[in-house]
This record gives C-alpha cells, sequence and structure tokens, in this order.
C-alpha cells in the first residue's frame, strides 16, 4: 500500500492573501510551492532554514532565500528541481547540510543548473554544502566534524548520500575560526553510492571541495578563483575524480591541489589547472599521494610542491614518478567548453599544441597560448606566421622540442617594440629546449647540401642573398639542449642563412649553448641582446661574413665560455656597436685558429680576459676600432650601446 504523507502548498493570490491547504501525494514527498489553482505561478520568495525531517521538494519557480543553517535529518532526502535559485545571506550560520542517513537529490540541467549563491556576492559570504556520510574514514566512526559539530564516519564504503547533477556554488568558505573555514562543497566520509557530476564551485575564500575521507568519486567539476584550495583532501579519501577544470585568475590562492594526511591512493583522471597569476599548482603534504592520468598544467610558478619532504614516489603522473622539475604543461586534458552552462569568467587562454610540419602558410593567433611540444618543422614552399605578442611555451623536453625553418621554408616573426613574441619554456632554464634553427641556401665553406649538427638538416648553397624569412622583436629563453657531449642547441642557428634574411631586435636569454651561432652564410643582424648563455652569447664558423650592429651582452652568472667566439675560416664579419659587460670575470672575445673579423666601437667591462687567441692566431686578423688587436688593451673607450628602450627584451610568457 503506497505511503501517504501530507503535502504543504503555499498560494500567494491575487492581492495580499495567503492561503495554506494541503494535499496527499502518493510520492511521499514533502513539496513547498506557489502558485494558484492553474495557469503559470507568479514568482514569489521564500526562506529557508531549521530541520528537514520528512521528504522535502523545493519548487524551482521560488526565489529560496537561505536564512541560516538548513539540516537534512537521517531518513529524509531534499530534493532540488532544475532551474532552483537558492540565495544565502551571510554569516557561518549560514549552510545547507546533509547528515548522515539523510540524502539530498539535486536534479540540475545543462540548460537549468540549480544555483547556491549569496545575496552580498562577496567570498566567504556563506558556509556552501555539507555532506555527511557512514564511509570510512583514517578518524574513525561517529567523527566530529570541524563545522557545525557534526558527525560522520562509518564503516560502508558504498554508503549513499544521494545524488547531485549540475549545481552552481558561489561565495562560499565562511571563516569559522583562525584555522577553519567552511568550503564550497564538504564532503565527509561521503560513500562511493553517492553520485556527483557537473559542479562548479566558484569564488570562495576556502577550497572548492574537500574529502574528509570516503569514498565517493565525482566526475565533471569545475573550479574558479578559489582562494584555498581548488579541490583539497584528507582523512584517505580514496575515490576517483574524473574530469576536472580549475582556473586561477586572481593572485593569492594557495593550491590546485592538496593532498594531506594517509595516502589511500585517490586517483585523478584528466585534471587541466590553469593560472593567469603564477602560484603553485599540486602539494602533496606528509605522505599522502595520488595517481594523476593525462594531466595539464598551464602557468604555475611551481608544478609540484612537497613542503614536508614526502616520498615522490607516492605521486604518480601519467605513469611515472612525480618530478618537481617538469612542468607538466600539455595541451588541455579537458575541454572548457564543457563548462559553458557554468556562465562564469573562463577567460583561461586556450592552449594549442604545435606539432609536425608546416608545408604551405601557417598564421599563429597571437590570442592562443601555444604549447611546442615536440619539434615544429617548415618545410620547403611553407611560411610561418607569427604575429606580435604571440607566445609559444616549449615544454621542457630536450633535444625533441624545436623550431626549424628548412631550406625553401620560411618564417615571419612580426613582433614590435611594444608586442614582441617570446618563445621560452615555462621556467626558463637553461637546456629546457632547443631553440630555432633556419637552413638557408647560402655559401658556407663547408660546401652545398651539408648535413647540420642538429636534426640532420641539410645547408648550404651558392645563393648568398638567399632569403628564409624576417624575424623581428623576438625573446627566447631557456635553450641549449644537450645533443651529445660535443654538441648542443643554440637559441638561434643560422645554417647558411642568406642575406635577404631581416633579423632585428632578438633577446637570447639563459641558454646552456650559444645565443646564436652562424654557420656560414650572409645574414646580418641589428639590436641583439644577450643575457647569461652559459657558452658563447655569439659563435661563427664555416665563413659567416654578415655584420652585426648595435650587440648588448650581459653575464652575472660564473661559468659561462665567451662573449664572442669565431672558429674556422676568416671571412671578416663585422661587428658594429659591440658592448659586452661581466660581473663575474671570464673571457671577452676568443679567435679560434686564424678565425677574425672588424670591430668598430667596442666596449668592454668586467672580463678578466678580453682577447683570446687560443691557437695563437694572427692578430691582425681582428681589426678593433681601425687596429689591429691588442692582448693588454682594456677596450674600455668605446661607447655603450645604449638599450635603455629595448623594452621588447623584457618580455616573458
Amino acid at each position: 500500500m503506497p505511503k501517504t504523507m501530507k503535502k504543504l502548498a503555499v498560494y500567494l493570490m491575487s492581492g495580499f492573501a495567503l492561503v495554506l491547504g494541503s494535499c496527499s501525494n502518493d510520492a511521499g514527498d514533502l513539496i513547498i510551492q506557489t502558485g494558484d489553482n492553474g495557469g503559470t505561478p507568479p514568482a514569489s520568495s521564500e526562506d529557508l532554514s531549521g530541520d528537514i525531517t520528512t521528504n522535502t521538494s523545493l519548487d524551482a519557480s521560488v526565489n529560496y532565500n537561505l536564512t541560516g543553517a538548513l539540516s537534512v535529518k537521517s531518513g529524509a532526502t531534499l530534493t532540488i528541481p532544475a532551474g532552483t535559485t537558492i540565495t544565502a545571506s551571510t554569516g557561518t550560520s549560514v549552510y545547507i547540510v546533509v547528515e548522515r542517513g539523510a540524502k539530498i537529490d539535486i536534479q540540475g540541467t545543462a540548460a537549468n543548473p540549480v544555483t547556491m549563491t549569496s545575496s552580498n556576492r562577496n567570498p566567504g559570504d556563506w558556509g556552501g554544502l555539507i555532506l555527511l556520510g557512514n564511509a570510512v574514514s583514517t578518524q574513525g566512526t561517529g567523527v566530529t566534524a570541524e563545522v557545525g559539530g557534526f558527525q560522520y564516519g562509518g564503516t560502508n564504503p558504498a554508503d549513499d548520500s544521494g545524488s547531485i547533477n549540475y549545481l552552481i556554488i558561489n561565495y562560499a568558505g565562511a571563516q569559522i575560526n583562525a584555522d577553519s573555514q567552511y568550503n564550497g562543497l564538504t564532503l565527509y566520509s561521503v560513500g562511493s553510492g553517492t553520485s556527483i557530476t557537473n559542479v562548479a564551485v566558484l569564488n570562495g575564500t576556502d577550497d572548492g571541495v574537500e574529502f574528509f575521507g570516503g569514498s565517493v568519486s565525482p566526475t565533471n567539476m569545475y573550479f574558479e578563483n578559489n582562494e584555498d584550495d581548488s579541490v583539497d583532501w584528507t582523512e584517505g579519501w580514496n575515490g576517483t575524480l574524473t574530469n576536472a577544470y580549475i582556473l586561477h585568475t586572481k593572485a593569492g590562492f594557495s593550491t590546485a591541489l592538496e593532498g594531506d594526511g594517509p595516502n589511500n591512493n585517490p586517483k585523478f583522471i584528466n585534471l587541466t589547472a590553469v593560472s593567469t597569476v603564477d602560484g603553485t599548482a599540486l602539494q602533496f603534504k606528509k605522505e599522502s599521494g595520488a595517481t594523476i592520468t593525462r594531466l595539464s598544467l598551464t602557468g604555475y610558478e611551481k608544478s609540484l610542491d612537497f613542503p614536508n619532504n614526502g616520498a615522490l614516489t607516492n605521486v604518480e603522473i601519467d605513469g611515472e614518478t612525480a618530478n618537481p622539475a617538469l612542468t607538466y604543461i600539455a595541451p588541455a586534458t579537458v575541454n572548457v567548453n564543457n563548462f559553458s552552462w557554468v556562465k562564469s569568467n573562463q577567460n583561461a587562454p586556450q592552449v594549442v599544441a604545435l606539432s609536425g610540419e608546416v608545408t604551405s602558410k601557417v598564421s599563429l593567433d597571437p590570442t592562443v597560448s601555444y604549447l611546442l611540444e615536440s619539434s615544429y618543422i617548415v618545410k620547403s614552399g611553407g611560411e610561418l606566421v607569427i604575429p606580435a605578442g604571440t607566445k609559444i611555451t616549449a615544454t621542457d623536453g630536450g633535444t625533441s622540442v624545436y623550431i626549424a625553418v628548412l631550406q625553401g621554408g620560411k618564417i615571419n616573426i612580426q613582433g614590435t617594440p611594444n608586442n614582441p613574441v617570446v618563445m621560452s619554456s615555462q621556467n626558463a632554464k637553461p637546456g629546457d629546449w632547443g631553440g630555432l634553427t633556419i637552413c638557408g641556401y647560402a655559401t658556407s665553406s663547408q660546401g652545398t647540401d651539408v648535413t647540420a649538427e642538429v636534426g640532420g638538416f641539410i645547408y648550404g648553397g651558392t645563393n648568398d642573398e638567399d632569403n628564409s624569412g624576417s624575424i623581428k622583436n623576438l625573446v627566447i629563453l631557456g635553450t641549449g639542449a644537450q645533443i651529445n657531449a660535443d654538441s648542443q642547441y643554440n637559441g638561434v642557428s643560422f645554417y647558411s642563412v642568406g642575406s635577404g634574411t631581416t633579423v632585428e631586435n632578438i633577446a637570447v636569454i639563459n641558454g646552456a649553448d650559444d645565443g646564436v651561432e652562424f654557420f656560414g652564410g650572409t645574414v646580418s643582424a641589428t639590436n641583439l641582446y644577450f643575457e647569461n648563455d652559459e657558452d658563447d652569447s655569439v659563435d661563427w664558423t664555416e665563413g659567416w661574413n654578415g655584420t652585426l650592429t648595435n650587440v648588448y651582452i650581459s653575464h652575472s652568472i660564473a661559468g659561462f665560455s665567451t662573449a664572442l667566439e669565431g672558429d674556422g675560416p676568416n671571412n671578416n664579419p663585422k661587428f658594429v656597436n659591440l658592448t659586452a659587460i661581466s660581473s663575474v670575470d671570464g673571457t671577452a672575445l676568443q679567435f679560434k685558429k686564424q678565425s677574425g673579423g672588424t670591430i668598430t666601437n667596442l666596449y668592454l667591462s668586467g672580463y678578466a680576459k678580453n682577447l683570446d687567441f687560443p691557437n695563437n692566431g694572427d692578430l691582425s686578423n681582428v681589426k678593433i676600432d681601425g687596429e689591429d688587436a691588442s692582448l693588454t688593451k682594456d677596450y674600455n673607450a668605446g661607447t655603450q650601446v645604449d638599450i635603455s628602450t629595448w623594452t621588447w627584451k623584457d618580455a616573458r610568457l
């Protein structure tokens, strides 16, 4: 026999009369609703607080005001239909809690999600949604929660606290005391029988979601600008979070993920976290850990943090032990467009992978964040156009990550002084990636169709006016990946590049090998800035005979090779306005074998040795300000290159 319960109907009639009535409902639900006996009910408002002890359904046509604590007691279910909005007043006593043995049924849809927000629309206004279950916590059973003094924890991993689908929680995180705050969604020993999918938590002053033990496994979660951790867990939570997108556009947050306490190895499948304000991505306290599959981090200053020196082996990322030296930048594993139903900020830059070959004209988009995750090769007949302001982040993949322009291909970098192009690994550490290589048809003393030491590319020909494109206002950081014991990539490698190529306003910073190296060719360049490149800032060989005008070299880290190094046959390249300054001694200019050049307006400062001829080449091969090179001159009488207007060199990712 079906169970019959009383249904409370609240009708707002025309005028000011309030009529109460009741009717039975075979479904056994207690329903709070508004309307009249027919037609579309007018909008109305109801206050929510107190205890729910029988099955209760809200009405999506009512504007609900959460004025205090709303507690769903054991044995009762609170049903919230699609499109319902609950607006909380402020304070630590304002929250919704589903106690042990109770259930919540949130029935939102993508078109009509359920929304829980605050009246003042400020982070920390209210206490959010709290679920308490009978699943396992390492703290035991009947544990007292840090919020509300509620009891949680039991022995049933499959415990069922209900169902949540398409829910938006905004402005939660009210401060309880100096050590505790509410979260957006707090899950205390919630079991695997509970269904949580399509949940967004935004603008909270504490965590987006925090798991205190339990085994619940949510899917499709979106977190935006939560001030502490977007996802936090402790007490041995061991569920799986699938498809999570985390966005930080406000500075000062704690982390994207934080694990604490015993390691029951929770799992994360498809985790994308994006920051436009640096910060720390993943933190594992004590011996906590996790298994993460398909991780994508973008924009964080620190990818992994182990503040208590926990074992790295506790954390497995894409099948390997966690490595704090890696950035884990990768194309998004979760599409933010899947959360368009949230209708929030979602202004994270789109990340697009660059790899493969360019065989026709390809133009990048400066509004897109590009990820160079392997080689990107411009073949003969292809042209790569990189507009002003474009930023390319190279994965720290060593020799497998570089951009190359082959014979017959072109590159057109269109940076401006106010909006340069940046190519860098995320942390800009020396040796992270392979830099830019250009191969042309100009002459080399090695002949034609020569095989380069990098990539096995072919270069060299008979056309000294060959044109490989144009490079303007480019900043390159973190290059110089090690090929073998004798070879490394440079910031920019010019292989037989001809004089028809334009190169101006280039900065190469923090390279593990040379800033630029010329292998033959006739290309010239203007306004070059080099800072702390570990081998030579400028290196040339194979008879390069172009001209460099306005070169500024800075060394503030010891151990570099030289500012300039010439090697091989002397085709007398020229340097007009050359400044090199060291605060760590070192050698300035080195000429191997019979190499040489003509230098006009040289200024050197701070080097232990200004000129070096290790193979006893003729000093007359090098002309400095109209005279043969001298091993005894200081060469500090020239005019320094003025870089005060070179603001483009300071651009970063």
